[in-house]
């Protein structure tokens, strides 16, 4: 499941959650090797990447306003924190959704803080389980302040040209990527599949095919 650039409507939690009991079991299940066009797609033109030679990207489309990436966070987050030293990680925020333009802007100047690890999940968690609404700039700067940030900090980054140019930037990869909704999961400039515990058995599979040469 993901949700589509047009498509807002929000589904039930039950639902979504019944996602986040399937990555261990698919750790053994999928024993075949991913088919492309069913488990993934391959870009006709390849996206640009910013790991350094001899490393594999693999980027995390999603939105703070998607349900569907709210539940796939935590299966992201640790699945992250097990993969080779020669694979980088790049979470890119997508410019659709509701209030994606405050919200791009708000994961990137987190960024530019180092706080990306101590707030990402606790922004998601203030969407979807305290039903909040960052509209703008200030209504990010208190909640982050709220956490412990410094507020002016914040805001200095989040209007700074250097989060401008990584939200431009982002926005041109989910473009040349086509990505049409969240989570997805771009490999190496060259592949995607969905933001599922299937689709990260896939990127495995895909990076190993990268570094072998493919």
């Amino acid at each position: 499941m993901n949700m589509k650039r047009r498509n807002f409507s929000m589904v039930a939690a039950g639902a979504a959650l019944a996602s986040s009991a399937l990555l261990s079991p698919l750790a053994h299940a999928q024993a075949k090797k991913p088919v492309a066009g069913k488990d993934y797609q391959v870009l006709e033109q390849r996206s640009p990447v910013e790991a350094p030679v001899g490393k594999v990207e693999v980027v995390e489309f999603f939105s703070y306003m998607c349900p569907h990436c709210n539940v796939f966070e935590p299966q992201f987050n640790e699945w992250s924190k097990h993969v080779p030293k020669d694979v980088v990680i790049r979470r890119v925020p997508v410019p659709f959704l509701a209030n994606f333009d405050v919200l791009q802007r708000f994961y990137f100047a987190l960024e530019a803080m180092n706080l990306v690890e101590k707030m990402h999940a606790t922004v998601f968690a203030a969407v979807h389980v305290e039903h909040r609404t960052f509209t703008d700039a200030a209504a990010a700067a208190d909640f982050v302040a709220s956490k412990g940030a410094d507020r002016a900090k914040f805001l200095e980054h989040f209007s700074s040209f250097t989060v401008a140019n990584k939200v431009a930037r982002a926005t041109q990869l989910t473009n040349s990527y086509k990505i049409d909704g969240v989570p997805a999961l771009g490999v190496a400039g060259r592949f995607l599949t969905e933001g599922t515990p299937k689709g990260l058995l896939t990127v495995d599979s895909l990076v190993a095919e990268v570094k072998a040469g493919r």
